[in-house]
């Protein structure tokens, strides 16, 4: 077992917790039709200027002077190459000769727009890091908080248009750092700048010229963008739809093979495909029409400005330097200009991208902690569940005053028909849900008044539908407990019964388990998350019909393992197949969200009511199993049931 694949990611650190608290600076936007870029910039600010962070501060405050030297350079740029023009000309200047040569105003010229050059990269340089620190908090403020909303959210989430949200959002955050803060206030300050030098130079007529064409400009741009961010948000949807989709039919590709419906996945793909073509389409002729009419108010400005100097020039109150200095003025204008509109329009795709990701953060925890919680104390693993009410929904009641114990060391069952809320007690133990009414307690402490983290800690869970990571068995099981020793991992595994199988295969430890756990069989799955509970080494266990889907010789051989595993500890054994609780200290009978029998299995049998009639379906199906199975072992045709391939059968 190699570190690398074998160790999970080990908890966070302080302060990457602490980054939790940063979501009390997050307020929901306005929309973005109603201008909620000053809402989205005071949402990011206190990631750009992080408080705890110096270094980063310092960092700001040197990308701005270094944009500030920037724009300085960049607008007395044109001055050299309007003096080169006199001196080519041969008009005066009031210069010292040597510099008044034209070689030399050409190379101050050239030298002057490089140096521009290398303060702005020296500004990106510099604000990068803070631009990054800023994406970075916000991901993983998000993927805290995706964490830590309530199981109902995530039953109900769709797993690819999840994914779409947060990558669109963490690039819309990135687009709006970079481009307000590094582009947006240089820009402004350059206009300034540069109407001061107009002013100056030439008069106000020119300056008034230039600021209707900035106005007239920066109005065209905005309703433009305006009307198109309806489109990227349309795009945006077909775009979450189509990777929905996708994700959903490549995650159930068995299913999709057993019926033979690739065509109709493909068609349903296509559909919302089809939706974001279109949209995207109209995006891009948006843009062109966009760019048409930004260039026809930035021609009528240019032509107004440089034929008032044409006609002073004619008229001997200008000279050609003048000239070529306005157009060189105006050009310089337009760079700005341009970028304002790209600006603004990446701008607004960043609030249409970072809208979903700041609704997802505004979506409530329906689990928290009280302010004053405290963690479990000194847990012996006694459960109590007193009066317990609970409903989904308040039309549909799942619990109706449920009321029992699990004695500290002691194994009770939950048993009962389908939809009588047996997996509901797990959920509720472990605090995916609150009750409402009544109290969940375990060593006589109410889960609602201790952490969450420490009831979690205090439970260990085998669950009926094991999911594992897309990583290695040794990752799997190490999941556990992620500072367990290789060694410690090893005993887990023993104890499960799986480490033969997995000394058998080519890459030990380090064998890949595949997207869900998919390369392993049931049976197999079922071992590691048993192996990875006795690494967790919790009080209390719950075997939440940890066999159910298993055939009757693997459950058989799972159940010996689960036993094993269950020793001295307190466990809670919701099951259906009686056959798997025989042996437990009390056995519960739930129907229809109320306990209709209990005792132990003897007890219940003797009683003749609703557990005697389950326990002799189940008997007669068994029965029925294990002869069609001697059968087919008979059979010469060689058919054997599942959970006979020699190669998955762990060796005893």
């Amino acid at each position: 077992m190699t570190d690398q694949t074998a160790t999970p990611p080990q908890k966070p650190s302080a302060a990457a917790a602490g980054s939790h608290s940063a979501q009390a600076h997050i307020r929901k936007p306005v929309n973005a039709d109603e201008g909620s870029t000053f809402t989205t910039l005071a949402n990011l600010w206190p990631y750009i200027w992080p408080s705890n962070r110096p270094d980063l501060k310092q960092r700001v405050l040197l990308a701005i002077f270094a944009l500030i030297i920037a724009k300085i350079v960049t607008v007395l740029s044109p001055y050299f190459f309007a003096w080169a023009t006199d001196a080519l000309t041969g008009e005066g200047s009031n210069l010292p000769a040597f510099l008044v040569a034209p070689v030399m105003l050409v190379l101050a010229y050239n030298a002057a727009r490089v140096l521009a050059v290398a303060f702005n990269q020296l500004r990106d340089a510099l604000f990068a890091r803070v631009g990054q620190h800023a994406v970075r908090q916000l991901a993983i403020l998000t993927f805290r908080h995706l964490h830590q909303l309530s199981l109902r959210f995530h039953l109900a989430r769709r797993t690819g248009g999840l994914s779409r949200v947060i990558e669109r959002g963490v690039k819309g955050i990135e687009a709006i750092v970079r481009f307000t803060i590094l582009n947006g206030i240089p820009t402004v300050l350059e206009f300034a700048i540069m109407a001061a030098v107009i002013w100056y130079q030439f008069g106000f007529l020119y300056v008034v010229i230039v600021a209707v064409m900035i106005v007239a400009y920066v109005w065209f741009t905005i309703k433009t963008s305006n009307w198109r961010i309806g489109i990227r948000r349309e795009m945006n949807d077909s775009d979450t739809d189509a990777n929905s989709k996708a994700i959903d039919s490549l995650l159930n590709f068995e299913t999709v093979k057993y019926f033979g419906n690739e065509n109709m996945e493909a068609a349903r793909f296509d559909v919302s495909m089809a939706k974001y073509e279109s949209a995207a389409t109209k995006t891009w002729t948006s843009l062109s029409w966009l760019n048409f009419g930004q260039a026809v108010i930035l021609g009528i400005g240019m032509a107004a400005c440089m034929g008032l100097s044409a006609q002073a020039v004619l008229a001997g109150e200008q000279n050609i330097g003048d000239f070529v200095l306005i157009n060189a003025l105006l050009m310089q204008i337009s760079i700005p200009l341009n970028f304002i509109g790209f600006l603004y329009r990446e701008i607004r795709q960043g609030l249409a991208d970072i809208e979903s990701m700041f609704d997802l953060l505004m979506v409530p925890a329906e689990i928290e902690d009280k302010p004053d919680a405290s963690p479990l104390k000194a847990v012996e693993g006694k459960i109590a569940f007193k009066d317990v009410r609970f409903h989904y929904d308040p039309d549909r009641p799942i619990l109706k005053g449920i009321d029992f114990e699990v004695p500290a060391g002691k194994t009770v069952a939950i048993v009962g028909p389908s939809g009588a809320g047996k997996s509901t007690i797990s959920r509720l133990l472990f605090r995916f849900y609150d009750v409402t009414d009544g109290s969940v307690e375990i060593d006589g402490q109410d889960v609602r008044n201790v952490t969450q983290e420490s009831v979690r800690q205090a439970i260990g869970m085998v669950p009926q539908d094991t999911v594992l990571f897309n990583d290695t068995i040794a990752y799997n099981i190490r999941y556990g407990r992620p500072d367990a020793s290789d060694e410690e991992v090893r005993e887990a595994a023993r104890m499960a019964q799986i480490h033969d199988f997995i000394e058998r295969l080519p890459q030990g430890y380090d064998a890949e388990v595949g997207e869900r756990g998919l390369k392993l069989s049931g049976g197999e799955k079922q071992r590691v998350a048993i192996a990875r509970t006795i690494l967790k080494s919790p009080p209390i266990l719950i075997l939440d019909e940890a066999t159910s889907a298993l055939d009757t010789h693997t459950e058989r051989e799972i159940q010996s393992a689960l036993d094993e595993v269950s020793q001295d500890r307190t466990t809670l054994v919701i099951a259906h197949r009686l056959s798997t609780v025989v042996n437990a200290d009390q056995i519960i009978v739930l129907e229809g969200g109320e306990i209709a029998e209990r005792g132990t299995h003897q007890e219940l049998l003797a009683r003749d009511g609703l557990y005697a009639s389950m326990w002799a379906r189940q008997r007669e199906a068994d029965e029925a199993e294990e002869r069609l199975r001697a059968a087919r072992e008979n059979d010469d045709l060689g058919i054997v049931t599942r959970g006979q391939r020699a190669d998955y059968v762990p060796a005893k």
